[in-house]
């Protein structure tokens, strides 16, 4: 694995190492005159940015440098394929930036900032000017929380919550502490990747977990590693800094097209986060987003890769499931056989879908649930003519 040390970067007298960001594609000298002036009309599109030291990482001597992958543009982004809402978040969208899908969990978007935008982001609407789902006034979150005993789980997201100032997250840490039936606070964030000294060079930010992660009532990391070329030294310095704060840190990522969309690469990621206490989550097939097409995996290659991925490392390597977060739940890839793909719903939106199994006809092109069809009337169908009444079921 590669490593990058601390001592690599430049470090302010204070000690802190600060990232400079970069938002413009002619900032990058190393993509050919020729081809930045494509993937600027990508950027027009779907926003870039990124760091100078996660640009770091990136070998650009090879075309195919996965860490490339995930931050720079391609033209192919462009292709007329997807839907920017393609697990219908709208649907459950009880207020402005409150989602509430799952009886014990609501997700606050509270910020729509990144510390860098990956290609393949599931939530790229929200990055875009005409969109106005994320809010800073969480108001109306922490009111429906409030009245709703059975969420014991919030998660922060967006954009990334921990791209907001350190008094801003404190407030709101101070605020869920004050509703007795949250016990866990999750944090969605990929700037353990991105950046590590947002956690390593804010000591406020570290006393702020110290102080809101209790016993019984933990602040979860919900960390997001694509790839083992992430994990550098300071990423891994970084994780410890949450654990030593009392934060419990797992990882989730999608199945990525280029990135780790290799049995060996996936182990190997898989094993490291273990070693680091960062365990994996999820694993998620990439969502049908607009743009999203050069990164997609089918799912029955998915499964293969997966499958061989969790052969190898201890059990702590091989926690995680393998999902489709759908508009009707988190559809877990259970197997797949000659004929069959066989599927079981890990969490449902719907009360008389939740731990269903469900069996379809094998399709070694399908990328999602809606492509699939049931093997005699063993599954719902999701297509345009029958998914109203799959999502029209009782609660």
């Amino acid at each position: 694995m590669t490593t990058m040390t601390l001592q690599q970067f430049e470090v302010g007298k204070d000690g802190a190492r600060r990232v400079k960001y970069v938002r413009d594609i002619d900032k990058i000298q190393n993509i050919p005159e020729d081809e930045r002036q494509k993937l600027k009309r990508v950027a027009e599109k779907y926003v870039f940015r990124a760091n100078d030291y996660y640009l770091g990482l990136i070998n650009w001597k090879d075309p195919k440098d996965p860490i490339k992958q995930l931050i720079i543009p391609r033209e192919e982004e462009l292709k007329d394929w997807g839907k920017l809402d393609a697990s219908n978040e709208a649907s459950v969208t009880v207020a402005r930036g409150v989602q509430h899908k799952y009886p014990h969990t609501v997700l606050l978007l509270c910020n729509e900032v990144c510390g860098a935008y990956c290609r393949y982001c599931f939530r790229k609407r929200l990055f875009m000017d005409e969109n106005d789902e994320t809010t800073n006034d969480i108001s109306a979150g922490l009111k429906y929380i409030a009245e709703h005993p059975e969420v014991t789980n919030v998660l922060l997201t967006g954009g990334d919550p921990l791209l907001m100032s350190t008094r801003r997250l404190t407030e709101i840490f101070e605020k869920l502490r004050a509703i007795p039936h949250v016990k866990i606070i999750r944090i969605g964030s990929k700037m353990p990747a991105f950046d590590p000294w947002r956690v390593l060079s804010d000591e406020k930010l570290q006393e702020s977990l110290r102080k809101h992660s209790l016993p019984r009532s933990r602040i979860y990391l919900m960390a997001h590693f694509d790839h083992p070329r992430e994990l550098t030294d300071a990423a891994v310095d970084g994780i410890d800094c949450f654990i030593k704060c009392g934060v419990i840190c797992v990882n989730q990522c999608p199945l990525i097209k280029g990135v780790n969309d290799d049995p060996m690469v996936l182990a190997e990621l898989y094993s490291e986060l273990s070693h680091i206490g960062c365990p994996p989550y999820y694993l998620f097939q990439g969502r049908p987003t607009a743009g999203n097409e050069p990164y997609e995996v089918p799912i029955v290659r998915g499964w293969g890769i997966f499958r061989e991925a969790i052969r190898h490392g201890s059990g702590l390597a091989r926690r995680a499931k393998y999902c489709m977060s759908h508009e009707t739940g988190k559809v877990e890839i259970m197997g797949v056989d000659d004929k069959h793909i066989f599927l079981r719903y890990h969490r449902a939106k719907y009360t008389h879908l939740r731990g269903r199994m469900m069996i379809y006809k094998r399709n070694d092109d399908a990328y999602w649930l809606d492509q699939l069809e049931p093997v005699d009337g063993d599954a719902p169908r999701f297509d345009h003519e029958h998914k109203d009444n799959v999502l029209d079921g009782p609660e």
